[in-house]
């Protein structure tokens, strides 16, 4: 019993690492896209507008990982056991949806930094704000149309026109207003604790300079 049902675990986990490394891949696309853009690349020349059109088109695959967690319905239902599914198969599913949406953070983390390097700082927010409303839309076009990034390539006409007349009916709206405050609540939280494990080892280093200035007898 012990061995049909771990032989059926693994039998799940194998059919499921095929999308979800696929669906990792494509959620590092923009990430890396994110640091060569607003990290490394100084210089906004035409191939810097190509590369951040490709990042808005590939950015909604990231937080896309979060609408996977119907697969894992269906796999508690395969499965039926409570300690395999405790143990293994919702940590496999936590690391992948959890690693997916951290690329989107960092992603929107990058964007923030750099239009604070050009001295942009009063449209971060909004642009968070645009950004987490596309999103919503991509993850709607790509769950429920079936549309991929390379669709605005392929198919540009389809995504313009079905893609379009979809989002406007009443259901599709709602869905993508609740995708929109999930996006928002969850980056809302995300980005201050990526921020707090990056600022926390810079942020003694000012405190312990200001105790030594303290303690340094004033000239005259």
């Amino acid at each position: 019993m012990k061995e049909e049902l771990l032989a059926r675990v693994l039998q799940v986990l194998r059919i499921n690492m095929s999308w979800m490394t696929w669906n990792l891949f494509l959620a590092f696309i923009p990430l890396a896209l994110s640091v060569w853009l607003f990290r490394i690349r100084r210089n906004r020349s035409w191939l810097w507008w190509l590369g951040f059109l490709v990042f808005y088109a590939f950015l909604p695959n990231a937080p896309y990982l979060l609408t996977d967690v119907i697969h894992l319905i269906d796999d508690i239902r395969t499965i039926q056991s409570v300690w395999m599914i405790t143990l293994v198969l919702i940590p496999v599913y936590l690391v992948v949806i959890l690693s997916g949406f951290e690329a989107y953070v960092i992603s929107l983390v990058n964007w923030g930094y750099y239009l604070h390097r050009i001295g942009k700082s009063q449209w971060i927010l909004w642009v968070e704000l645009i950004t987490h409303f596309l999103c919503a839309v991509g993850v709607y076009w790509g769950r429920f149309l079936r549309f991929n990034s390379w669709d605005f390539i392929t198919q540009p006409d389809a995504v313009l026109t079905r893609g379009v007349e979809e989002i406007l009916g009443k259901q599709p709206l709602v869905i993508i207003a609740i995708t929109f405050v999930i996006l928002v609540g969850l980056y809302w939280i995300m980005k201050r604790v990526t921020l707090g494990f990056v600022r926390q080892p810079q942020s003694s280093y000012p405190i312990k300079t200001q105790q030594a200035n303290s303690n340094t007898p004033n000239a005259g």
